[in-house]
């Protein structure tokens, strides 16, 4: 079985967390990394990330994750947020990185720009917001194999309440809001949960094979 498989087979949703053990800096860097090269549509990138160390915070932060206590218990918070307003100027801002790191010429980036202008332009803000949360997603699912790979430990979570994180965080003064929420550090060796046997379909159940 490839290291891959095993780490991925290691990695489950910790239930609680060793709050002794605090990520490195170097180990906190890499997870920054790994967000900002997470794959997004037409590498828009309409997602931020806030990176909590505060344990104060992080205790007031319990009432708003309906009592879970991993988010008091890790060593960081990381709470992935989408950008309030997508429109034009944040579409042209990526047309300008994409001229000023690839020094592409106008003539060849126009045509894109325009369609992508008119694209978006035609899109109601439920949908775009919608789109901007499966950017989320994907960030989300990066980090977990990232977390994996590096023996970091993490809690994916959907459970909890935005528009208190958001008041909390004073995320809105920033335009964003809070979409998901991941606990990151190290298991506390008293959590039952890292001996259970992972619950998957058989492969086969779960792959479509097409020859």
């Amino acid at each position: 079985m490839s290291n891959s498989i095993k780490n991925l087979e290691w990695r489950y949703a910790v239930k609680k967390f060793d709050t002794e053990k605090i990520l490195s800096q170097e180990k906190v860097e890499l997870l920054k990394q790994a967000f900002n090269l997470t794959a997004t549509s037409y590498g828009l990138q309409p997602i931020r990330m806030v990176v909590l160390k505060d344990k104060e915070l992080q205790k007031q932060l319990v009432s708003h994750s309906f009592g879970q206590q991993q988010v008091a218990q890790a060593s960081h918070i990381l709470v992935i947020c989408i950008e309030n307003v997508i429109n034009s100027d944040f579409i042209r801002n990526y047309f300008e990185r994409v001229k000023k790191i690839r020094n592409t010429p106008d003539e060849v980036l126009e045509p894109y720009l325009v369609a992508l202008l008119d694209d978006f332009s035609q899109k109601e803000t439920p949908e775009i917001r919608q789109w901007c949360i499966n950017q989320a997603y994907l960030a989300m699912g990066n980090l977990l194999t990232v977390c994996a790979m590096e023996k970091i430990d993490s809690c994916p979570m959907e459970g909890f309440d935005p528009e208190g994180y958001d008041q909390l965080l004073e995320l809105g003064k920033k335009g964003l809001n809070s979409i998901l929420v991941l606990p990151i550090g190290y298991r506390a060796q008293d959590d039952m949960f890292s001996s259970f046997k992972k619950v998957r379909k058989k492969v086969d159940d779960s792959i479509i094979e097409m020859f």
